[in-house]
């Protein structure tokens, strides 16, 4: 904090009222008001702006500052990281790797239930650690239509599914931009490694429940080991990449494994009776080469190599003070303020999916790099507006730190006392259900979280670890995932529809969170 006060009324319930402006004016934007998320992010930031100036007195230069490092933040690394990884999914398509994968995927089985574990759960779970952004929704969804799926039954369903993973979604952004806030005592990996006691319980079931409002107990019975080979395998992959390595790999290397290890089950085990929609033919088995395969699939196994060596501890001291690259890390203080910025470009994770991209580029046949260079200006023409509305809730985030306002809040809502941390993964649905993003909802609450432990006497970590999993629950029934889901099955007007028929499975979740992380607080 660098304003003078965080309780400029001397009555930390009305000072908190004030700080609480910009979230309530952000949250009646996108509700009441309808307006766009990058118009309603914009005016936040400078109503913020306006507040840290007059009534918590924050300095001028120090104001900008802020916001400085916070458009600079949101441009690198989180802007670097959803374009490169867009850009390199859009290579696959065009060059045509993209239809051999999915066909390589059905094929391994012609029972509909296995075909949607291996889509609609870990291919789902896949695209959103590489991608992220509704992008898993949107294909796995699409992919499961074109298998004889009902749409708004796919839709559901890939909603559902993307709750095991949509806590490490594009390279593990919602978790990885604890580090730019700079919070005390909280680190990305501390909060990578403290979701592992609640994310791993939700991920373990969620394959089961999906089978089982697919098809039943029946269903569930029926193909009981092939679900328990693909949960066992996510989960035990993502507790030891979350406790290990951090966030960036936690959705990618789980998912590709529990992919591999469900199709080499299949090798010797099968469903005793073969599941199909009804009214619904399967398509002729198209038959790959494994060198096709293996092509196919080379854009993500480069970026699961490449994005694992700019994870690994030892690359990144290479960019730590002293390290060999250090000197390729650009530092200076926002001018008349006293606000650091760092840009490390070699050393983010968009600049492993950069190479990623290249690399597939130059070893396929099927695009050329004119194409390929029109396929990333159409992708920084198609989310400039999302990290623009980034940069502003990112803006906003620093300005309430520095202003003091994240203190405030936290204070105030640290006045719940021991009864906190069962509240707590409800301000994470709450923000990402008004936001349609865990990576802004952490933006926004984290720091709150923060400050809420520290009064409290509760990890950190663990709170932030409970606003993310909060979150997660939230994205299942966003008014941004659903029209992205209803959109892709080409059920745009129905939105209504799909919200009631998945919001019960994300309060569920929810209350689990909930309860669970009250119980850990007990213990930790």
């Amino acid at each position: 904090m660098l304003a003078e006060t965080n309780n400029p009324f001397n009555n930390i319930a009305l000072s908190a009222l004030v700080a609480a402006i910009p979230i309530m004016l952000f949250l009646l934007s996108l509700t009441v008001f309808k307006m766009k998320g990058v118009y309603a992010a914009l005016l936040n930031l400078a109503v913020t702006f306006i507040l840290v100036l007059t009534i918590f007195n924050l300095p001028w230069g120090q104001s900008v500052g802020a916001v400085v490092q916070g458009v600079i933040q949101g441009i690198m690394p989180i802007g670097f990281i959803i374009v490169m990884a867009v850009w390199l999914y859009k290579i696959a398509v065009d060059s045509g790797k993209f239809d051999v994968l999915r066909g390589s995927i059905v094929n391994i089985s012609q029972d509909q239930r296995i075909q949607f574990l291996l889509i609609g759960f870990c291919f789902n779970a896949f695209l959103e650690g590489a991608a992220g952004f509704g992008v898993p929704i949107a294909i796995c969804a699409v992919m499961l239509v074109s298998l004889g799926f009902q749409p708004l039954q796919a839709a559901m369903l890939c909603l559902i599914a993307n709750g095991a993973s949509g806590a490490f979604g594009a390279i593990g952004i919602p978790v990885a931009i604890i580090d730019t806030f700079n919070l005390e005592g909280v680190t990305s990996m501390e909060v990578s490694r403290m979701t592992a006691y609640t994310l791993p319980i939700i991920n373990f079931t969620i394959p089961f429940l999906l089978i089982f409002l697919l098809d039943g107990l029946k269903g569930v019975k029926q193909i009981f080991p092939a679900i328990l080979v693909t949960s066992a395998a996510y989960t035990i992959m993502q507790i030891i990449i979350t406790t290990t390595l951090g966030p960036e790999l936690a959705d990618i290397i789980p998912s590709v494994l529990a992919m591999a290890a469900l199709a080499l089950f299949l090798r010797t085990w099968r469903p005793k009776e073969k599941f199909t929609l009804q009214g619904h033919q399967p398509p002729p088995v198209q038959k790959y080469s494994g060198k096709d395969i293996l092509s196919a699939w080379s854009p993500f196994y480069l970026l699961s190599l490449f994005v694992f060596i700019w994870s690994l501890p030892a690359f990144k001291r290479l960019f730590a003070e002293g390290g060999a690259l250090a000197g390729s890390v650009i530092k200076f203080i926002v001018p008349n303020s006293t606000v650091p910025v760092a840009l490390n470009i070699l050393g983010a994770t968009g600049m492993a999916i950069l190479l990623a991209a290249v690399t597939t580029v130059a070893t396929s046949q099927g695009i050329r790099l004119g194409h390929s260079l029109n396929l990333l200006g159409r992708t920084v023409r198609e989310f400039w507006i999302p990290i623009v509305m980034i940069c502003a809730i990112l803006g906003i985030a620093k300005l309430m730190t520095f202003g003091g306002l994240t203190g405030t809040l936290g204070e105030a809502v640290a006045m719940t006392g021991g009864v906190f941390p069962l509240l707590s993964p409800i301000l994470g649905w709450i923000g990402v259900f008004m936001t349609g993003s865990v990576v802004n909802n952490n933006t926004l609450f984290a720091p709150i979280q923060t400050t809420a432990s520290s009064i409290l006497g509760t990890d950190p970590s663990l709170l932030v670890a409970a606003n993310t999993a909060g979150g997660v629950m939230g994205k299942l029934v966003s008014p941004q995932s659903i029209a992205i889901a209803s959109a892709a099955v080409r059920q745009t007007g129905q939105e209504s529809l799909l919200t009631s028929m998945t919001i019960k499975y994300s309060f569920a979740l929810l209350a689990f969170v909930c309860v669970w992380t009250y119980i850990l607080s007990l213990l930790f």
